[in-house]
């Protein structure tokens, strides 16, 4: 999980119980996986004896930052961005201790709560004059932006970022002791900003630490499906299709992850990679590091569901199991099926199955073919077997008062949706 520390970060850990903060930008008021790196490297501070910081970017969040980003962004209103702050607080609590007595409770801190009433005056006059636009300019994140060929270049206002993301953690070393700052190998230029404004302005000495940015094996970029991202809260990504996510990754992927997003001890993880060069078919890295993932962010009952509703639509299940299902759940399992429209008119009075599955939704080509695939039994109606072509189906077979769940042979689904 490290790609790079300043010489002294490891002797000063070691020393005593220190105070390191991540930034985290609050444009959203969730959470997606690619903020759960540093939530990660929080969770083993703490966990070491360390004491966690989460600094919400209230303020620099309103400006920024250049790193990476080849376009700037929309600037937020203080009601949206403290609304974000309290929904990504209750996120983070699934994975650091906030509320107990210990000395290294964690904390959240906004740093719009320290900017707002600063003065532009006082912000170059205190700040500014420490550091040099030599030095700001030598910075990649700056150098590439300004390198692209476009007639966009840079703001004034984003080159300003790494000063104050300098000057917050200087607010943090001076305000709650905070002596490290983590992030992303495309925070390195920020950090060590801050890094020299409190060697230069204060004397005094603090570290920076950065973790890999996670790739995909293939290149592509980590935590973006077809959908957008994968959200930490269920209102944006639904634990079945999270779960999903986790295993459906690569196994070059898979052995990578499951160092990063798991607290599973080294002798387990190593086990679980010789089982899976053994038996890459079952899967196994895929497998537990979607439970892990799945039961840290949401919870084991959200992951037996997610398990259950796989089985669904791998042929092994119930009709039971499909009753369990949530709405979304059942709309995500079944995602791409054809789907078919019927009104709810025809079936208050009742209809019969062939009737239905090839006038009404022409999931058959004729009855002669149904009928056929009724006697062999290639016909189930949500999971049950249809032994008589003439059932008549009406709203009390509906799942959700609204779905009907079609299976023709092992694999072939259709979702009957009544409108």
């Amino acid at each position: 999980m490290i790609a790079d520390m300043m010489p002294g970060t490891e002797e000063q850990l070691q020393k005593e119980m220190t105070s390191a903060y991540v930034g985290i930008d609050p444009t959203a008021d969730s959470l997606h996986i690619g903020h759960l790196v540093s939530v990660m490297m929080l969770k083993h501070l703490q966990r070491a004896g360390h004491r966690p910081i989460a600094l919400v970017g209230g303020a620099t969040g309103m400006i920024g930052d250049p790193s990476m980003k080849s376009a700037e962004r929309n600037l937020l209103d203080e009601a949206t961005l403290r609304h974000n702050q309290d929904s990504i607080k209750k996120q983070l609590s699934k994975f650091l201790d906030f509320d107990s007595d210990a000395p290294n409770a964690a904390k959240l801190v906004n740093n719009y709560d320290w900017m707002k009433d600063y003065s532009f005056l006082n912000f170059i006059r205190d700040i500014g004059k420490h550091i040099t636009v030599n030095y700001m300019m030598a910075k990649e994140s700056v150098k590439k932006r300004l390198s692209r060929e476009s007639s966009v270049g840079m703001s004034f206002t984003e080159f300003s970022y790494q000063l104050l993301q300098g000057y917050d953690y200087m607010y943090l070393y001076e305000h709650e002791g905070c002596r490290l700052q983590m992030g992303g190998t495309d925070q390195w230029g920020n950090i060590t900003t801050g890094t020299e404004l409190i060697r230069r302005k204060l004397g005094g000495e603090a570290f920076a630490l950065t973790c890999p940015l996670i790739t995909k094996a293939d290149g592509g970029k980590f935590g973006k499906t077809e959908s957008g991202n994968v959200w930490l809260d269920r209102r944006y990504t639904s634990p079945y299709k999270f779960y999903q996510f986790w295993l459906n990754v690569s196994d070059d992927d898979a052995a990578k992850y499951i160092k990063i997003f798991t607290d599973l001890p080294k002798d387990e993880i190593d086990a679980l990679i010789k089982e899976q060069e053994e038996a890459p078919h079952l899967r196994p890295l895929q497998k537990r590091l979607a439970k892990e993932v799945t039961v840290m962010v949401h919870s084991q009952e959200d992951y037996d569901a997610a398990v259950e509703a796989s089985n669904i639509l791998f042929g092994n299940s119930t009709s039971e199991a499909l009753k369990h299902l949530d709405e979304q759940t059942l709309l995500d399992v079944f995602n791409g099926v054809p789907q078919f429209e019927v009104s709810r008119e025809d079936l208050s009075a009742g209809v019969k199955a062939i009737d239905l599955f090839t006038e009404k939704a022409a999931i058959f080509p004729s009855k002669g073919e149904m009928r056929k695939l009724v006697q062999s039994g290639g016909i189930s109606v949500n999971k049950e077997k249809l032994t008589d072509q003439d059932m008549v189906i009406d709203c009390s077979s509906l799942l959700d008062e609204k779905y009907l769940l079609v299976q023709r042979g092992k694999k072939n689904y259709y979702l009957l949706i009544v409108k």
